[in-house]
């Protein structure tokens, strides 16, 4: 509705402007016998005075409109891109620049904008004046209305033309902006890499290279859209001097009068000048219409793990996990997993251990459903986990990462993520038990303390600590470990094994441990290799077996 106001407006506004023309005509051909009859005079005063006024009138309104209603499209166009994106599975993500995806939602969405101010207040108003222009010039001369439309469209199409012909400029110069924007975050955000080992002039050198990449193909694009206008600039003042000349021809040989060579001449003016300016918007169009297409090419990509249509929710009537003869391949890799299969009890707390790339942390990716199985199917509560809803899953599960993330926010909205409703006095308990409260008071904004980019204003352990207490507070019944106090001192790691222990209660527990002392007190260890389970049994009875895990007790024992 309100983009309908918007065009509707404009086109009342030209309208209005056109009427405006007419009206000069009728004032010019009302002075030589204003004298005598002012009448006439006053009437074509107010009726030229009225359409100006309602001129201007019209373009305010759409003006206010699109102000509200063409940013407010911007926003919901970032929005929707966001979720979409947010939709993508790891891999996706994994073969991507952060900094390039957020900016090319700011691209696409700006050229959106763009886009819509070009038709609104560029392509549209002079492709209107150009119609009512012709219209207007047959009511004098309908030989030179014949002649303005033929000119008019032979210009605009050979410009539309040629600007479609350098639409491969302005996609160039899109993916070269783009890298740049790429590059940008990605060094910002691994300034402490690049510190540790002086690179900075190593950095420098390699962002002047994009730099140049990008300049050299935004100067291409430009100067390509500089020779279209200097081709419609030599063609318009052409085509204006017959324009004059042919009315001022008709006006010598009593075909016209003074007041139609005015008018002719105004509609002259207003045709071709109407004509470039659309191809020049045109040929500005193509440019944000190839940026356009390029980032909505990137992001807009279909989802390699899209949620069936008829997806379930979770129902969780005993929190169990079954891996059903699944196997699993990274892209253009091996399997990881060969045909694995495992039941893990509702309740039990269960270790995985083993060699890296043993499939550790595959299992822990394939239970929270970040990549498809190659063949096999992994259920929770005997419910296959490919046809539930992704929300449903993630509530249903905890996770403490070894690589804590946190958002740069204040650590109250970090702990709070897996359940923002959670009180105050809950968050203090969750903080309590993961050995955190203390720390965090003694900072000089408490829990308002913001925790930097991905926790940088944190130490290891701390982030450590603050990820157990959002574990702890989300309360789901599955709980995931992955390495959860490997940041932790010795002193520090006894302390949260306790709280650890207290969280594990009444869960369902898979976690992965370099440290076995973790483990000691689990249900199970399972010991995987290169894809396999090789044991599987209680603590105790593997560390009496002759195996792969006694050999890891061993060596842990030696290093001792």
């Amino acid at each position: 509705m309100a983009h309908a106001i918007v065009m509707a407006s404009i086109v009342a506004a030209v309208a209005c402007a056109l009427a405006s023309q007419y009206g000069v005509r009728v004032l010019i051909d009302a002075l030589p016998a204003g004298h005598a009859h002012p009448a006439g005079v006053v009437r074509a005063f107010a009726i030229l005075v009225t359409l100006i006024f309602a001129d201007n009138l019209f373009w305010r309104v759409s003006g206010w409109t699109a102000a509200r209603t063409f940013v407010s499209v911007t926003g919901d166009i970032r929005r929707d891109m966001f979720e979409y994106l947010t939709g993508h599975a790891p891999t996706y993500f994994a073969d991507r620049q952060p900094g390039v995806l957020s900016s090319r939602i700011s691209a696409t969405a700006n050229a959106v904008y763009t886009i819509e101010n070009s038709v609104a207040w560029v392509a549209l108003p002079p492709a209107l004046a150009v119609i009512g222009s012709i219209m207007m010039t047959a009511l004098v001369s309908v030989q030179m209305s014949v002649a303005l439309v033929l000119g008019s469209v032979l210009l605009a199409s050979g410009l539309f033309v040629l600007a479609r012909r350098g639409a491969e400029k302005h996609e160039a110069f899109a993916i070269t902006a783009a890298s740049v924007d790429g590059e940008l975050v990605d060094v910002i955000g691994n300034l402490t890499l690049v510190h540790a080992f002086g690179a900075h002039l190593l950095e420098a050198r390699r962002f002047n290279g994009h730099l140049h990449s990008e300049t050299v193909a935004r100067r291409a694009s430009l100067l390509y859209l500089e020779r279209l206008r200097l081709l419609h600039a030599i063609a318009t003042a052409i085509l204006s001097a017959i324009v004059l000349g042919w009315s001022i021809w008709l006006w010598s040989v009593g075909r016209a009068t003074t007041g139609d060579v005015v008018l002719l001449g105004s509609l002259g003016f207003s045709i071709l000048h109407g004509s470039r300016d659309v191809a020049v918007a045109m040929v500005e169009l193509t440019q944000h219409v190839a940026r356009l297409g390029e980032a909505s090419r990137t992001l807009l990509i279909p989802h390699s793990m899209p949620e069936p249509a008829r997806a379930s929710t979770l129902t969780l009537a005993e929190a169990s996990i079954d891996f059903e003869s699944v196997t699993f391949a990274y892209p253009g890799r091996p399997p990881v997993l060969d045909g694995l299969s495992m039941h893990i009890g509702a309740g039990e707390s269960v270790g995985l251990v083993g060699p890296s790339g043993a499939g550790k942390s595959t299992i822990l990716a394939l239970l929270q459903h970040f990549y498809g199985t190659t063949s096999g199917c992994v259920r929770i509560s005997g419910q296959d986990i490919s046809n539930v809803t992704l929300q449903s899953l993630q509530s249903a599960i905890s996770i403490v990462p070894q690589d804590v993330t946190l958002l740069h926010r204040s650590l109250l909205e970090n702990i709070r993520y897996g359940r923002p409703e959670a009180t105050e006095m809950e968050v203090r308990r969750a903080c309590e038990d993961a050995q955190c409260l203390s720390f965090i008071e003694a900072l000089p904004d408490g829990f308002a303390t913001i925790a930097g980019d991905r926790g940088m204003k944190l130490s290891g352990g701390q982030r450590q600590r603050i990820g157990i207490a959002r574990a702890i507070l989300r309360d789901a019944p599955i709980l995931l470990l992955d390495e959860a106090t490997s940041a932790l001192d010795t002193a520090s790691e006894v302390a949260i094994q306790a709280a650890l222990e207290r969280l594990m209660k009444g869960r369902t527990v898979v976690a992965i441990a370099h440290r076995l002392s973790t483990l000691r007190n689990f249900d199970r260890i399972i010991v995987l290799e290169r894809g396999n389970i090789v044991q599987d049994g209680a603590p105790a009875a593997l560390a009496g077996d002759p195996g792969v895990y006694r050999q890891m007790l061993d060596r842990t024992r030696r290093r001792a």
